[in-house]
C-alpha cells in the first residue's frame, strides 16, 4: 500500500506561503526604524532650536551682567532668581513636564549666568582700577 503523504505531514506543511506573511517580521522593522529615524530628525530639530535660544538667552544676560557691573550691581540677584524658578516651574507643570526637571535645569542656566556676570565685573573693576 503507498500512501501519497508521509504519516507526520500536515495539511498546514503544503499550504501555499504567503511571502507577505513571512515578509511581516522585516517589514515591521523596517517600518519602525523609519518611524525611529523620523523622531530622531524631529529631536535633533528641537536641540538645534534649545541651543539657538540658549544662545540669544546668554546674550540678553551678557548685556544684563554688563549693567550691573556699570552700576556696581551685585552679580547675583536672589530673589529674581527664585522667582523665575517658581515661574519656570509652573511653566513646566502647564506643559506637562516634570517640574523637578526644569528647576535643576534652569538652577544650572542660573549659575552659568552669575559666573559670566562674576566675570564681566571683575573686568569692570579692572578696567576701573587701571
Amino acid at each position: 500500500m503507498t500512501s501519497a503523504t508521509h504519516p507526520t505531514d500536515r495539511p498546514e506543511d503544503h499550504a501555499p506561503v504567503d511571502p507577505a506573511a513571512t515578509d511581516a517580521p522585516h517589514r515591521t522593522s523596517e517600518t519602525a526604524m523609519e518611524r525611529l529615524t523620523s523622531i530622531r530628525g524631529t529631536i535633533d530639530n528641537i536641540d538645534a532650536a534649545l541651543i539657538h535660544l540658549l544662545a540669544e538667552r546668554f546674550k540678553a544676560t551678557q548685556r544684563v551682567g554688563k549693567l550691573k557691573a556699570e552700576n556696581d550691581l551685585p552679580p547675583s540677584d536672589p530673589e529674581r532668581e527664585k522667582a523665575q524658578i517658581q515661574r519656570l516651574r509652573s511653566l513646566a507643570e502647564a506643559a506637562h513636564l516634570d517640574p523637578e526637571f526644569a528647576e535643576k535645569f534652569l538652577t544650572f542656566i542660573i549659575s552659568e549666568v552669575i559666573r559670566h556676570h562674576e566675570a564681566i565685573s571683575e573686568d569692570h573693576q579692572r578696567g576701573h582700577d587701571a
